[in-house]
């Protein structure tokens, strides 16, 4: 008698073959399969994990897990790829782990800790960065899907990143932590940034990735790169709230040099000057991995 509930296949194949006289024949699914998957679970269960503890007013350790878990989104997708466990079913919970861990986890860590204080503002403010964030990783989901993409893609963003998003929209619970003090005002102020955060992850403004940078170092700057990674990181187990800052703000003011650096190579008066190779012509996408999350 065949089971109610067919199994379910990652990688979309049908299971419906069946042995004779034996019933349905179960597909065995590698381990290196379930990999992947077990990371993007593990950084659903620090985003609720931080849930948690904001509302039980830990709020350090909360954002420590936000952190954790986009920390873990970064590592899934490279795993995949490490393993050759790249699968539809992978890329689809990936996506959906990202609105938890860089949309919902965030807008309650910073309701609790601060935009309360701005009552029915701060709430809206805060589902207004969960709404931006569900629609951020939707576009990139449509994009993800094209077989062709323009040319500048390979090295810009199209709007901030939804991890990048995280980052920069808890500025006001690390300044917080630092030291400023909480009240109406300060509410009002983090609801409009928590509001102009949002509209940054759903804009058009194209935001210099580093993924022409990644072809390599130079020979040269191995040891200078390695000596900045370590003082960084040194910074931020020592003065975490400060880097943490330092970094949010450097982001920031990093937006407009790169839309210039945009306009400048891809922007109208480029198509012009290159009439020959137009700067927006398309390119077949470089990467079929269902998992790369680069562009989230």
């Amino acid at each position: 008698m065949p089971t109610p509930f067919p199994p379910y296949d990652p990688n979309g194949l049908d299971e419906s073959d069946h042995d004779e006289g034996r019933g349905p024949r179960l597909r065995e699914i590698p381990f290196r399969m379930l990999i992947p998957n077990l990371i993007t679970v593990l950084a659903i269960c620090a985003g609720m994990t931080g849930i948690r503890l904001a509302f039980e007013n830990h709020i350090q350790l909360a954002v420590a897990m936000v952190l954790i878990a986009a920390f873990l989104d970064g590592v899934d997708g490279r795993v995949a790829r490490l393993l050759k466990a790249q699968s539809k079913f992978g890329a689809q919970m990936d996506s959906l782990a990202d609105i938890i861990n860089f949309g919902v986890a965030p807008a309650l860590v910073l309701y609790v800790f601060i935009l309360d204080q701005a009552r029915s503002f701060g709430w809206i403010a805060a589902i207004v960065f969960a709404v931006a964030a569900g629609l951020r990783l939707a576009r990139f989901n449509v994009i993800s899907e094209n077989t062709t993409r323009s040319a500048w893609q390979s090295y810009y963003f199209v709007g901030v990143p939804a991890p990048a998003g995280a980052l920069l929209v808890l500025l006001p619970v690390y300044l917080g932590i630092m030291g400023v003090p909480i009240d109406r005002t300060t509410g009002f102020a983090a609801s409009a940034y928590t509001v102009f955060i949002g509209f940054l992850l759903v804009s058009r403004v194209p935001v210099f990735s580093g993924k022409g940078i990644s072809g390599g170092v130079r020979r040269d700057l191995v040891m200078p790169f390695i000596l900045v990674a370590v003082v960084y990181v040194s910074l931020l187990m020592s003065f975490t709230w400060e880097t943490l800052t330092v970094t949010a703000l450097a982001y920031l003011a990093s937006l407009p040099f790169g839309a210039r650096a945009w306009s400048l190579k891809y922007g109208p008066k480029s198509r012009q000057n290159n009439g020959n190779n137009p700067a927006g012509a398309t390119e077949p996408t470089s990467s079929t991995d269902p998992k790369d999350d680069a562009e989230k």
